[in-house]
């Protein structure tokens, strides 16, 4: 398997294949779990877990019942080997929420969710995400007035899916900062796991104030509809209140930031795909589905435990051990998306079938949200600056020290 920018052969790791913290080298890291199979042995901080790479093989296991989100089914955690020390297990042990339950729980709380995120309430904002676009637009023209690069991620990509969660939630204006830089700090590896754990916990007060306040005084916002949903069985606690909404809140605004982020990387680096976009004879959704195949936003999510062995071809993962999907490695697969899967290309004969949102009963349930935000703001930001290109060669652009997500640490563009 080659390395889609430097050509590298990647070889099968001989013994669990280290997934990088500092993100250094994720196309490599990538090719490298492509290489090793289907399933693969990994390591995550000193912990084994197994990685998928396949499609077939993850839409096979994100619909099996057997592997479940329980962090109790976890071997190494009922045995003390992994505990809350552990700077990943922020990620995995996060409250009780749909992201963490399965079976009736998991129904219930996905179904209060869904009758709050409803299409008609985010249809509803499609202006305001439209005006929201457009103001931070005028705010990247005057950043690059004097003709000096404009970070388009900060100043674009990172605020506009913020003020959409906010929007829907009813916060006001000026935590948004607040709140951007607190989940840009908690997901870094570069935050020591003390910090990360207070950042949790003034995060749990602030939401908790916010949730005590909407079920005092509702209003015609998200929050309240999740808190005052009267359909699909007992009210949601406040605890499952809570768990839900910094999921979503954290799902919803990185996601999305990925997304436009990778989607205006990927066309400036493949000028003869933007020509097919700007003469028409592609749609940006094709652009959005595309860049969410080659270049998704989770680069592995954590984590799933078998409640019994798992069979998978000639390899057997054991119960307890953790399940990892490595979506940009699933994106990947040859067999799901032809020889030339390495490629972002606009023009793929197949349909674009990809998993960045996940399958089975955890599917994302914002995905509709961030394909709208996307929708808007990709044509919107190059028909503004039609001139726009990179500032840096693309071999010096750098990931953040995220190890889940392929987030960009800037993408700082020419506007004219």
């Amino acid at each position: 398997m080659k390395c889609p920018h430097t050509g590298a052969v990647a070889e099968p790791s001989a013994g669990p294949l280290v997934i990088d913290p500092m993100v250094r080298d994720l196309d490599g890291e990538t090719a490298r779990l492509v290489a090793s199979g289907p399933v693969v042995p990994i390591e995550l901080l000193g912990v084994p877990a197994w990685s998928v790479t396949r499609h077939a093989v993850a839409r096979d296991l994100l619909m099996d019942p057997r592997l479940v989100k329980d962090l109790n089914e976890w071997r190494l955690w009922r045995e003390g080997v992994v505990t809350r020390e552990w700077p990943l297990i922020t990620m995995i042990d996060a409250g009780r929420s749909m992201f963490t339950v399965d079976g009736a729980d998991h129904r219930r709380l996905r179904t209060k969710t869904a009758q709050a995120l409803t299409p008609r309430r985010i249809e509803a904002i499609r202006d305001d995400i439209v005006a929201f676009t457009h103001e931070l637009l005028d705010a990247m023209e005057e950043a690059g007035r004097d003709g000096s690069p404009v970070d388009m991620k900060a100043v674009f990509a990172q605020p506009l899916p913020m003020q959409v969660v906010c929007l829907l939630l009813d916060v006001p204006e000026e935590s948004q900062p607040w709140l951007a830089d607190g989940y840009k700090r908690f997901f870094s590896m570069l935050t020591p796991h003390e910090e990360r754990l207070e950042i949790l916990e003034t995060f749990d007060r602030w939401y908790l104030d916010l949730i005590r306040e909407r079920k005092a005084g509702p209003g015609d916002d998200l929050l309240s509809a999740l808190i005052h949903s009267e359909e699909g069985g007992e009210p949601l606690s406040e605890d499952e209140v809570l768990g839900n909404l910094k999921a979503l809140v954290a799902a919803g605004h990185e996601t999305t930031i990925d997304l436009i982020t990778s989607a205006t990387r990927a066309l400036l680096t493949h000028p003869d795909q933007l020509a097919l976009v700007r003469e028409g004879k592609v749609s940006w959704e094709t652009v959005v589905e595309e860049t969410l195949r080659w270049d998704p936003a989770n680069s592995h999510l954590l984590m799933r435990f078998p409640t019994e062995d798992l069979t998978v071809g000639d390899t057997v993962i054991p119960k307890g051990d953790g399940v990892v999907m490595s979506y940009r490695a699933i994106n990947r697969d040859r067999e799901q998306h032809g020889a030339d899967a390495d490629a972002f290309d606009l023009t793929r004969a197949t349909p674009i079938r990809h998993m960045a949102f996940g399958h089975g009963p955890h599917i994302c349930p914002g995905a509709a949200l961030s394909r709208l935000e996307a929708a808007i703001a990709l044509p919107a930001l190059f028909e503004r600056f039609p001139r726009m290109r990179p500032a840096l060669p693309d071999e010096e652009i750098r990931n953040l020290p995220v190890m889940t997500q392929n987030d960009l640490a800037a993408y700082p563009v020419f506007i004219a």
